[in-house]
């Protein structure tokens, strides 16, 4: 029996297909080769249209399926990883009733820093274990307050996966997990967020049907399975948000462990028993995807906006696009820890959680016009970001995550030697890299969902660890140095 896993970013969607016998993966593709657009008519904004990833998820399904050979009646289940905090609003006709606000739109942050402080800080905490701040309710309350016209139409609001959940079955749901990560669910309560749904005069009506994580949650239609290629009555047997199924492809489902990715944005993601936030919501806390009102199992979440984003920037910008990333990292090894002298802050991708969402933008110092050259800079923005990281990480010590291991998929800034030596050297954390990515723990997630693993040690138990990385002791005072001129800069922002 085969699952089939769906990874919808906001760079590419990748579809993956995985034996479950086996575990191994028979076939991968992610669609477009280049980044897909993100729109930005204003800036702190960014827009992109369900249609969008809709398209590509066609395409690179229909790659999988072909390069497999698989029959489709031979697919138990899908599962589906999305990238989190979007809002998509569609009509009774479940028509898209505008493009999706993203994750990385900051249009709304000021919207939710009011209703954290009319609401009272300890009471959202409380409740929701983060402030309202820039994620999908807050959105939402921005369409009402700027395109009426559109908000009367609604029938349903949905995160990303959801979407993409209800182009595959015709269904309108969404999961505890989800609710969440947009700020509508109440913590203490295990319940729909009365406080915020009234404060901000949404109707409850608004909200899908509520489905476990790991359960039946619709059929593939006879039009779809037509349009894709696949067999009609397929299940969707799973979704969450990106960082909870990264966590969850690495098996990380249990109090202290850690994952962690580095894409367009960086995650630090950790796993806690106990209901505990951060007093400024720099990280964010929600129900991860083995979390039950039975069993608290929250994820800790650590979200840099300008990760991979920075590296590409560099490597269109300062490289002109004549190196590949490899080559890129080359010349950046030829650089000493520190860069001589030169630091880079990554936050130039709208607002910044971990900076108590200010925009402080993307900055350079130190650059000598006589000394420094195109592999400074390649150095630095990667030192940039791990000490992002870092900073990031030393507040989730605060409230109780300290990473001792971090696992991370073999992908993205986790390919560059210099990424992982930094990170090690500068968290002293030892660095697991493994087999996996989002799609195809959406397929492991599927696999779950349906019955077919009995548990998730069973679900995980090909997964391969393809290196370990041990922090250098020996230069840990190079990596502090370096840090602590980053930091300094940084403080001159905040």
């Amino acid at each position: 029996m085969y699952f089939l896993g769906y990874d919808v970013g906001s760079s590419s969607v990748k579809a993956s297909l995985i034996n479950g016998e086996t575990g191994e993966c028979v076939a991968s593709d992610f669609f477009p080769n280049q980044e897909m657009k993100i729109t930005a008519s204003q800036t702190g904004w960014a827009e992109q249209h369900p249609d969008l990833w809709w398209e590509n998820l066609k395409l690179a399904n229909q790659s999988v399926m072909k390069s497999s050979g698989i029959d489709p009646k031979n697919i138990e289940a899908i599962g589906i990883s999305y990238q989190m905090h979007g809002l998509v609003v569609v009509d009774k006709n479940k028509k898209v009733l505008r493009p999706s606000i993203i994750w990385c739109d900051s249009r709304a942050a000021e919207i939710g820093d009011r209703a954290f402080d009319n609401l009272g800080g300890e009471r959202c905490l409380a409740s929701l274990l983060n402030s309202p701040g820039n994620f999908t309710a807050s959105k939402l309350m921005w369409v009402k307050g700027n395109e009426p016209e559109v908000y009367a139409k609604i029938d349903k609001i949905m995160l990303p996966g959801d979407y993409i959940a209800m182009r595959l079955t015709g269904e309108c749901t969404t999961t505890i997990s989800g609710l969440s990560e947009g700020m509508f669910w109440d913590f203490k309560t295990n319940g729909l967020s009365s406080m915020l749904m009234e404060y901000y005069g949404f109707s409850k009506s608004f909200i899908p049907e509520i489905r476990p994580t790991f359960s039946e949650q619709g059929k593939v239609t006879a039009a779809v399975a037509k349009e894709l290629g696949l067999a009609e009555g397929t299940k969707v047997s799973y979704r969450a948000g990106d960082q909870p199924n990264n966590a969850l492809s690495l098996n990380v489902l249990n109090p202290g462990e850690i994952a962690t990715t580095a894409g367009t944005s960086g995650v630090v993601y950790g796993v806690s028993d106990e209901v505990k936030y951060d007093p400024y919501s720099r990280v964010n806390t929600f129900a991860h995807v083995n979390h039950s009102p039975e069993q608290n199992r929250l994820g800790v979440l650590l979200c840099i906006n300008g990760t991979g984003i920075l590296n590409s920037w560099m490597n269109k910008n300062i490289g002109n696009s004549a190196y590949d990333y490899v080559q890129m990292n080359e010349l950046a090894a030829k650089v000493p820890i520190g860069s001589d002298g030169v630091s880079i802050l990554p936050f130039g991708n709208g607002v910044e959680r971990v900076l108590r969402n200010k925009n402080i933008g993307s900055q350079i110092s130190g650059i000598s016009f006589n000394t420094h050259t195109q592999q400074h800079m390649f150095r630095a923005a990667q030192e940039g970001i791990v000490f992002s990281f870092n900073y990031g990480m030393e507040i989730m010590k605060q409230i109780g995550i300290d990473a001792q291991v971090i696992r991370a998929g073999k992908a993205n800034m986790f390919l560059s030697p210099i990424f992982r030596e930094t990170l090690a050297g500068i968290s002293g954390a030892t660095i697991e890299l493994y087999n996996t990515d989002g799609s195809i723990g959406a397929a492991r997630g599927a696999a779950v969902g349906s019955g077919y693993y009995q548990s998730f040690a069973e679900a995980f138990g090909s997964l391969k660890k393809l290196a370990t990385i041990e922090p250098d002791l020996s230069r840990r005072a190079e990596y502090e140095a370096a840090y602590g001129k980053w930091k300094t800069l940084l403080e001159k922002f905040e």
